[in-house]
């Protein structure tokens, strides 16, 4: 089974950016793809780009468009979310995850129970 770990969250003034790493033990043919979600106390978990590992597919939840972008290193087997200009309500717990789904409708590459193994987290808090 795949493991994940991500990193690069901290605390980052309102305006700022911030580039996340999760990095999985293999990038093969037992997932599909490679979701980013976050969850803020007392909030539901919420999905925010998923990237395909086996073509250039991206999916980004409709708000996180233009602010974010997901991007992915095959020879470090590494997935990437750089999220700009942060604000406070951005402040979460950012994890990733990976999914078998494969030729899905677009939007459940957001859906959280459409992802099977999860990272940790990484904590992004935003001051203002």
């Amino acid at each position: 089974q795949v493991q994940l770990v991500e990193s690069g969250g901290g605390l980052v003034q309102a305006g700022g950016s911030l580039t996340l790493s999760c990095v999985a033990s293999t990038f093969n043919a037992d997932f599909y793809a490679i979701g980013w979600f976050r969850q803020a106390p007392g909030a539901r978990r919420e999905g925010v780009a998923a990237i395909s590992v086996t073509d250039a597919t991206t999916y980004y939840a409709d708000s996180k468009k233009g602010r974010f972008t997901i991007s992915r290193d095959d020879d470090k087997n590494t997935v990437y979310l750089q999220m700009n200009n942060l604000g406070p309500s951005d402040t979460a717990n950012y994890t990733c995850a990976t999914t078998t789904v494969r030729n899905g409708y677009y939007y459940r590459y957001l859906w959280d129970y459409e992802y099977t193994t999860w990272g940790q987290g990484t904590q992004v808090t935003v001051s203002s």
